[in-house]
């Protein structure tokens, strides 16, 4: 296989994979908004979406700084 093959290859596979992390953060997405809804009310709806967004913000900050480490450990070098 030429190295032109294995290229779109990668490509196709990260861009499935991309698209499926994107529809299973959109069914999350939907899912949470819902939970903070039904917990704070229709009425808080715009604070919720606040504390929505600070809370997903955090979390993903924390999770991506995990995997850094973990691929350090591994050797693996990150893209900037």
């Amino acid at each position: 296989m030429s190295d032109v093959s294995q290229t779109v290859i990668k490509t196709i596979i990260t861009l499935v994979t991309t698209a499926f992390g994107l529809v299973a953060g959109l069914a999350w997405n939907d899912a949470i908004q819902k939970l903070i809804e039904s917990v704070m009310g229709a009425g808080d709806a715009l604070s919720g979406l606040f504390i929505y967004a600070v809370v997903v913000t955090i979390i993903a900050v924390v999770v991506t700084i995990l995997l850094a480490r973990v691929a350090a450990k591994m050797g693996v070098e990150i893209e900037e």
